[in-house]
């Protein structure tokens, strides 16, 4: 029996009825030849974990625009924390981790630079609108590798797809849409103490008597609310929902519209205003392969390729060589 073979028969006498067993994947857009060592979701994961994109979201805007530290969550930090929250709930709940895993890593595949203003900016601009989840899904299906893109099973790009504001079909994607809120924020107020913008005791007593009074303490609660729930509903008790609810306005009423968190966030959209406006009109400085994707797709749709896929530092240059005069000497 190859390694691959003995994984999947692991997977059907361990996983739980409502897992989603690799064996059983609805399968890939281009058939591939099946792998003797690692099963399908396995596969997706390394794909992933091997893409260009990935690797990009190192130098991409988490929360906070080019902070001045080392510390700072990264849109890269951010999924690897999604990861280990999502597969820690998979594992408790017997799902398959593999799936969730691969779903957690390119989940935000599609982000723009600098962050939800760089989309925002990019959904203002573009006739067709832009959201991050249906971009991250076109990264893995048509720009990764080429334009060939990544082949990944129907699984994980529908939980790609789905990981913010829809339900997807399987219950390891269902893990990763609460993994992500999850992550997102008790990071978010992690970075914001750090960043001297509020303290652990500006938190509302009535919402850290229910999720605990660290950051530890609220992500087992929140993680422990779910498992709690079992499989065939992957949601929050009632009591720890309306208390992330509370905390999540909380985050948006003294964090996220903070005018020190967001003071760059002008610059950062006005940069991507230029970038797009100057690239559709003038299409022919894309890069070859998204020039070929104007063709294809039309100039709006291969510009939002393009710049969502740029790291903030490669959009500033960018920007800089485009708008910034040069300084230059007579001889």
């Amino acid at each position: 029996m190859l390694p691959r073979e003995r994984y999947e028969q692991l997977e059907k006498d361990t996983l739980c009825e409502f897992a989603c067993l690799s064996s059983q994947t609805k399968g890939r857009e281009k058939q591939a030849e099946p792998c003797d060592m690692r099963t399908e979701f396995q596969r997706d994961r390394d794909r992933i974990l091997h893409c260009n994109s990935f690797r990009r979201l190192k130098h991409k805007t988490q929360v906070f625009l080019s902070p001045a530290g080392d510390h700072y969550r990264t849109r890269l930090t951010h999924t690897l924390e999604v990861a280990q929250i999502a597969r820690t709930m998979a594992r408790a709940l017997q799902l398959n981790e593999d799936l969730t895993e691969a779903i957690a890593l390119g989940h935000d595949l599609g982000h723009t630079p600098f962050g939800h203003a760089g989309e925002r900016m990019l959904d203002k601009l573009n006739p067709h609108g832009f959201h991050h989840y249906e971009q991250s899904l076109r990264v893995v299906e048509c720009l990764e590798n080429g334009g060939e893109g990544l082949n990944l099973t129907y699984e994980v790009r529908d939980g790609i797809l789905k990981h913010t504001n829809q339900t997807a079909e399987t219950r390891e994607g269902q893990i990763v849409r609460l993994a992500d809120v999850i992550a997102y924020i008790n990071h978010d107020i992690d970075d914001s103490v750090r960043a001297g913008i509020i303290s652990e005791n500006d938190l509302p007593q009535n919402i850290t008597d229910v999720l605990g009074h660290s950051k530890s303490k609220r992500i087992t609660t929140l993680i422990t609310s779910v498992v709690n729930g079992g499989a065939e509903n992957i949601h929050m008790d009632e009591r720890t929902k309306e208390a992330y609810d509370a905390l999540h306005k909380f985050m948006f009423d003294y964090v996220y519209t903070n005018p020190k968190c967001k003071s760059e966030e002008t610059k950062a959209q006005d940069m991507i205003a230029y970038l797009y406006q100057y690239y559709v009109l003038h299409i022919e400085a894309l890069p070859a392969h998204y020039l070929n994707n104007a063709y294809k797709f039309g100039a709006d749709t291969a510009v939002c390729d393009y710049i969502a896929g740029m790291t903030d530092g490669y959009a500033v240059e960018t920007f800089k060589n485009l708008f910034i005069p040069k300084s230059w000497t007579m001889y």
